[in-house]
């Protein structure tokens, strides 16, 4: 009798739930901190490289920028009426029901987040770590890559609020660091001239200007990407309604006027024929104003940029697989919370996992390219959705409605669309090449069977080229009608 009161007590305790633990400062440095990574640095050169003349280069980031904010007003609209853990997952379920939904989710798993926290656990081994210690061997490097993402699973997993503090932490960092570059250039740079941004002047419209504006677009959407993962954390937000919009805002406005800034630092102390031939610009920038110390700075700030980008992953996409598994579209483990941290922990270690084993395959990073441009059909979806629910839901509670509606949404949608056909014309012209197989086959010749079995897919791989992206989503079917039916058989 006693054990069978234990266990009703038992089954009648309630679950631990998420806690609402963010305030607006924490919104802004999850926008500043998770945006600001390793983009400003290395874009600069491809957008140069697309367009050349200085003002199109500003054009580039001003578009790219004001596509972001039309993006971030129209998603902050429902995030305000769903102030729930699982931010555009969310929407897309309440707009376009279960399927859509799980299939973002699934993308973003799979490969959208785990694959960018992969990248950028090899860029801090393997890129920028190596400027202080210069002989750290290949296993050595991937042994950071793996201690990387796990202190950050460790903190995350231990409470949003430790999450919080180190984002934030970092965020100011980096904002101060890269203000600091702009800065130093400005004031100590030999050689600066003003000329630099007008000089040389924008060719003459045709339809191959505007082909590189587009490729150019598509880079500097990619620096600006990460804006909308705060959504994903709305179910741990105080205020939501208010906090969410506003935080959102004004983290895209902080990043859109650091990165123009940053460019104006850039031209003035280089012209942009030499950013198009830069793979490290805000280095060579260092150089030429402090000399071989400015190096050893910008290494020091873009591992903390670095730190700071892949942190905000943790900090929020696992709240989008544990919503899923709160509806019974994924794992059921992934739904716990922790009794203690009030975590998703399971999610989060899942997610570490996973970003551990792509940081450890020498072959990801190419393939990651090829599947980052799907994320923008779920963006269209989501920019849509606003325009869909105002119809068939005028009377759901809206504490914060978009700006300039119906235009800035609309706007959001067709710059989706030509962002993804743009990428796609792009990635037709790239084939895919994974230089790890062939040394593998050289270096372990008892694996030939294996290794020409992989080079068979690889080849596939290269003949499908683009329609990698829609492969990798349209995997995600069955798994979804695995798990609707495990929910229509434990309802019976």
């Amino acid at each position: 009798m006693e054990n069978k009161a234990f266990n009703a007590n038992s089954l009648n305790k309630p679950r631990p739930e998420l806690r609402r633990v963010l305030g607006l400062w924490d919104i802004i440095g999850i926008v500043v901190g998770g945006v600001i990574g390793s983009g400003i640095f290395l874009t600069p050169k491809d957008i140069a490289a697309d367009v050349h003349a200085p003002l199109l280069i500003f054009g580039v980031w001003v578009v790219g920028g004001i596509l972001s904010f039309f993006g971030a007003i129209s998603f902050s609209e429902m995030g305000a009426a769903y102030p729930q853990a699982g931010g555009i997952y969310v929407y897309l379920r309440e707009v376009y029901g279960s399927l859509i939904a799980f299939l973002f989710g699934w993308t973003l798993f799979l490969v959208i987040d785990s694959g960018a926290i992969a990248t950028l656990a090899v860029a801090f081994s393997s890129n920028y770590l190596p400027h202080f210690f210069p002989h750290l061997s290949t296993w050595g490097t991937k042994l950071i890559a793996l201690c990387f993402v796990a202190f950050l699973v460790i903190v995350n997993y231990i409470g949003v609020r430790w999450g919080a503090n180190v984002q934030n932490a970092l965020t100011i960092i980096k904002f101060g660091g890269l203000v600091a570059i702009c800065g130093i250039a400005f004031i100590f740079a030999k050689g600066g001239n003003t000329s630099h941004f007008v000089s040389p002047s924008p060719p003459r419209f045709s339809m191959s200007l505007l082909g590189g504006f587009g490729a150019a677009l598509v880079a500097s959407l990619w620096a600006y990407k990460g804006w909308e993962s705060a959504t994903y954390s709305a179910g741990e937000t105080k205020r939501p309604e208010k906090n969410l919009p506003w935080g959102i805002f004004i983290g895209t406005l902080i990043v859109i006027a650091v990165y123009l800034i940053a460019n104006l630092a850039y031209l003035y102390v280089f012209p942009s024929d030499h950013i198009e031939k830069s793979d490290r610009i805000a280095s060579d920038v260092m150089n030429n104003a402090i000399g071989s110390f400015g190096a050893s700075i910008f290494a020091l700030i873009i591992l903390f940029s670095i730190t700071g980008a892949a942190n905000q992953n943790f900090l929020c996409s696992p709240r989008v697989y544990f919503a899923m598994a709160k509806d019974g579209l994924f794992f059921k483990k992934i739904s716990a919370v922790h009794p203690k941290f009030l975590t998703p922990h399971v999610s989060i270690v899942v997610l570490g996992i996973w970003s551990i084993i792509l940081s450890l395959s020498g072959t990801f990073s190419q393939l990651f390219n090829y599947v980052i441009f799907g994320e923008w059909i779920f963006f269209g979806l989501t920019g849509a959705a606003v325009i869909i629910l105002r119809i068939k839901r005028p009377d759901l509670p809206r504490p914060y409605k978009t700006w300039g509606y119906p235009v800035t949404p609309i706007i959001f949608v067709l710059s989706s669309l030509f962002i993804f056909i743009i990428a796609l014309i792009d990635l037709i012209r790239k084939p895919l090449a994974f230089p790890y197989i062939e040394t593998a086959q050289r270096k372990i010749p008892f694996l030939n069977v294996l290794i020409s079995l992989l080079n068979k897919l690889i080849h596939l791989i290269n003949h499908l080229g683009p329609l990698i992206a829609p492969l990798i989503i349209l995997i995600g079917v069955p798994f979804y009608f695995y798990w609707r039916r495990k929910i229509r058989e434990s309802s019976i």
